[in-house]
Formats: C-alpha cells, structure tokens, sequence
C-alpha cells in the first residue's frame, strides 16, 4: 500500500498526535514520547500496531506524542493518520 506522510491529532492535553511516513524497511517503527510511557508505553504501541495492521498497513515510520489519551483516541487519531496517508476511505468500505 503507498503511502505518503499525514498527521491527525493535537498537542492538547488527553489527546495524542499520529504523525505517518513512508518507511524503506519492512515492519512498523512506532517512536512514542509519552510522559506515561514507562505505565502505558507497550499498551499505546499497541493499539497503535493493531489499528494500523487492521487497516492494512505494515510498513511506515509512525511517531507518536501521547498527551494522556485513552484507546478510543489512540485508534480514533491513528486511523485518521492512516486515512490521509493512504487516500483510502475506510468508512465507505
């Protein structure tokens, strides 16, 4: 699947931005800056790989700052991410 680089999400406080690159190399490289990443690093990386995984694609650089989000705004800003990279509408299908 090609995909080209997006953002979704905002700086704000319970939110988290989803920043999606092309990658050159095989698999999901996900960077996360979270001041909860020693609790709740592996969780949000996670959610993070299973949603993009389920869309479809396993081959990008994501970087992701955590402001404290929950899971439905993880999945919610990563699937946004991953709709405007790759073009595809996944809510038509």
């Amino acid at each position: 699947m090609e995909l080209k680089q997006a953002t979704a999400g905002t700086m704000e406080s319970g939110d988290i931005m989803i920043q999606i690159t092309p990658a050159d190399h095989e698999g999901l490289d996900i960077q996360l800056q979270s001041s909860v990443a020693f609790q709740f690093g592996d969780q949000i990386r996670e959610v993070i790989r299973e949603t993009l995984t389920g869309l479809g694609i396993t081959k990008a650089d994501v970087h992701a700052t955590d402001k404290g989000a929950l899971d439905c705004t993880i999945r919610a800003r990563t699937t946004a991410a991953a709709v405007r990279a790759t073009g595809k509408d996944v809510w038509k299908e």
